[in-house]
């Protein structure tokens, strides 16, 4: 049994489609004492004849190997030693397992949801099925207020309202049709905004809806009022009375994302009331798995921290439903962002993240992008999230001979039964494309198959079924196809289905591939990478030596995050700007506050404060960073170059409208990575690698080469400066390289550095 220090281990834990991976570091190194140990493990997500959670069974197996202590299955784990485990939910959403709730909504727009933003992503489709609303039920709530004045009044400034310092009205509209007096129509208030907020009915009769449907079972409630993003009182007016009745689940869209746009405001809200107890009800079975230390928490206790959306590390308080939609591809992104990046070269990378079930793809050029609005399985989201596009490709993507044509996915295999080496009978997936070609060897893949766990892939069954689809290819072809041809076929339909939204990411935005580093990852990309390369032009790849978990290790290198945001109605101009940047310096306090209450403070909290703009007549909105310290003038500069190369044209004669403003908090979680892999690839002393150190010659199939004798290393037999020439095999306990033969790769401390030649 090994002696470690209390809050010593570090363990993140990512739950894929097919696989979960566990990655730990823990100190000091017993054969190192100034390092920390790395351990990495790797098991099905699903496995019910051997464990009930996935990732409770991977943290169980890494304090196995860590302390030298046996832990039997199903045993309470004691967390004196871990300090933090970080990790992300299942998702619910994409699955449509989230719990029944109501939507409380104004009066009068009982059906918005369901009438949408009448977006049309598939206008020449003759059968248009739309997704079902998330909510089981809607009650309309008798509650109404307005903005006072109105846009299109030329003189609306003149006639603006006008409130003291106190937010008390010192005169009213003075536009055309207000000549009824303030008592007349309802009192006005001043909108967290800004803007004029006339009352004209408080919500009435609400006690005997949200009692009757407590009575019909419901727990949860989605809570979305027209301008609640600016007077967010009558929201938290039902809000507490609902939690009076007894409701455990209160999603009020004021409080989760005060924006304009009811319609994607008042479905995250939905979304949240779907998703939270779920998520809660599942970190709650996951929480029975250790000791009472993991879940009260404390300065003196592990932390439990999740990923969000949009890339920033949340503790069990800030998280929810909302914040999980996208959390487990955002630790791919942290992960290569993060040991790829060079600030001084400053080369924009592709991430390429070939999972089981589907392909992640993103880009990142020295910040991350962030979009507000997207639609996940078909529900439009307002909530930040990662700009990452998925298809479903990956290695679990079922194959298939249809109507003449060769198709890989969207179907997956998933992880039960998998792909049909996996001996659970499963179908023809690209695993088993890669398997037969000799891309992956069954003696180096890990042998976590079979009843008892411990058998490896079945190539004899892959054989039979592509058997089977070859006879019925060529029964259906003039030329006949060998079955190398045909297993090959499949595989260049899937690299070119993963290139899809890659080309949708960069040249449909007007940047250029050939510029770009395409960063590989997940469990299959190391087998495709080389390929998808050159299909797009790129002509140089860097694969991490942790980037078959790449994901998990992102969660280790993930920071605490902590943002606040505010609704605003300013024209952007000289006036404006000291007023706004009071708003944004007081919300940077409230974010500092926050995060050093977390331990985050000083030189580890850095702050992103953003002007949510637009231009006057149009809704389409910017989240626009400020650059160049406190100068609240490049604000506009920046919102222009913004807006001429999203849509190629600029407004001159508009204003600029403040829609929002918001100030993201980071606090730090490491010091330093060190040297950049392009830093260290430049000081090298490259020399080809030793022959003699290759394990031996495996025959692979290339299409330009065919079957060719094809030399296997050992990734942590390879020394840094070593130069492996294509074709090889590079592969460790849990991921295959393969480098094409006009490719050669260079060993870094933490990289493999690989161009095409």
């Amino acid at each position: 049994m090994v002696s470690l220090p209390p809050r010593s281990i570090r363990i993140c834990a990512d739950r894929g489609g097919t696989f979960c991976d566990g990655y730990s570091s823990s100190y000091p190194d017993p054969e190192n004492p100034n390092h920390r140990k790395e351990i990495v493990v790797k098991l099905l997500s699903q496995d019910p004849e051997n464990y009930r959670d996935a990732p409770t069974e991977g943290i169980r197996r890494i304090l196995e190997m860590i302390t030298g202590t046996t832990l039997a299955r199903g045993e309470v784990l004691k967390t004196d030693k871990i300090g933090f485990l970080r990790r992300w939910p299942t998702n619910a959403l994409l699955e449509r397992k989230g719990e029944k709730h109501a939507l409380l909504i104004t009066k009068g727009f009982k059906d918005l949801l369901v009438i949408g933003n009448q977006s049309r992503p598939k206008i020449f489709d003759l059968n248009i099925r739309r997704a079902p609303p998330l909510y089981s039920a809607v009650v309309e709530v008798d509650e109404r207020v307005t903005l006072v004045g109105f846009t299109s009044d030329p003189n609306a400034a003149e006639h603006a309202v006008q409130f003291d310092d106190s937010g008390n009205v010192i005169r009213s509209y003075g536009g055309v049709g207000w000549e009824e007096t303030d008592e007349q129509l309802g009192p006005i208030v001043k909108g967290l905004s800004g803007e004029a907020v006339r009352i004209l009915r408080k919500p009435e009769i609400v006690r005997k809806d949200l009692k009757r449907l407590y009575d019909e079972g419901y727990r949860g409630l989605a809570i979305c009022f027209v301008h609640s993003y600016t007077f967010p009182d009558h929201e938290l007016i039902v809000g507490a009375l609902a939690r009076e009745i007894g409701f455990t689940q209160i999603s009020m869209s004021s409080q989760l994302l005060p924006m304009i746009k009811m319609v994607p405001r008042g479905v995250s809200s939905t979304a949240d009331a779907y998703l939270t107890p779920i998520l809660r009800s599942y970190l709650d079975g996951f929480f029975d798995g250790f000791d009472e230390q993991l879940r009260n928490g404390g300065p003196d206790k592990p932390r439990v921290e999740f990923m969000a959306s949009d890339g920033g590390l949340l503790d069990l308080g800030n998280f929810s439903g909302l914040k999980s939609i996208l959390s487990g591809p955002a630790g791919g992104v942290v992960g290569y962002a993060l040991t790829s990046w060079d600030p001084k070269r400053r080369i924009p990378i592709i991430g390429l993240d070939v999972g089981g079930t589907s392909t992640d793809v993103s880009r990142y050029d020295g910040r991350f992008e962030v979009v507000y609005e997207t639609t996940t399985a078909g529900i439009p989201i307002q909530s930040p999230q990662l700009d990452i596009n998925t298809v479903a490709a990956g290695g679990g993507s079922r194959l298939a001979f249809r109507n003449g044509l060769f198709t890989a996915g969207p179907e997956s295999a998933g992880a039960v039964p998998g792909p049909a080496c996996y001996r659970r009978g499963g179908p023809l997936a690209v695993t088993d494309a890669n398997l037969l070609l000799g891309r992956l060897l069954p003696a180096y893949f890990p042998k976590i198959f079979g009843k008892n766990e411990n058998e490896g892939l079945d190539i004899e069954a892959s054989k039979r079924a592509f058997e089977a689809v070859a006879a019925e290819i060529n029964a259906n072809s003039d030329k006949q196809l060998s079955l190398d041809e045909i297993t090959y076929g499949f595989i260049k339909v899937a690299n070119e289905t993963m290139c899809r939204p890659i080309r949708s990411l960069t040249e449909a935005k007007g940047y250029a591939l050939s510029k770009h580093v395409l960063a590989s990852f997940g469990g299959a990309g190391g087998q495709h990478a080389t390929e998808i390369a050159r299909l797009l032009g790129i002509g140089r790849i860097l694969i991490h030596r942790h980037s078959s978990i790449l994901s998990a290790y992102g969660l280790a290198l993930a920071d605490r995050a902590f943002e606040l945001q505010e609704p605003s109605s300013e024209t952007w101009s000289d006036a404006s700007a000291p007023r706004l940047k009071l708003r944004l310096d007081k919300l940077s306090s409230e974010v500092g506050n926050a995060l050093a209450q977390q331990g985050f403070t000083g030189s580890r909290v850095r702050f992103e404060r953003f002007l949510n703009m637009r231009f006057d007549g149009t809704d389409t909105a910017l989240m626009v960073l400020q650059e160049g310290g406190d100068d609240m003038n490049a604000f506009g500069d920046r919102f222009r170059q913004a807006y001429k190369a999203e849509f190629g044209f600029i407004l001159d004669e508009k204003d600029i409208i403040i829609d929002d403003i918001k100030v993201r908090g980071i606090g730090k979680t490491f010091d330093t990575l060190g040297a950049s892999v392009f830093e260290e690839v430049q000081g090298l002393d490259t020399r080809p690698v030793d022959p003699n150190k290759h394990e031996g010659l495996h025959r692979v199939y290339f299409e330009t080469k065919g079957r060719v004798d094809t030399p296997l290393y050992l990734l942590e037999g390879l020394a840094v400066g070593e130069v492996i020439r294509g074709p090889a095999m590079i592969i460790d306990n849990t991921q295959t390289i393969v480098l094409d033969p006009a490719s050669e790769a260079v060993v870094t401390s933490k990289h493999l550095f690989i161009t095409l030649i």
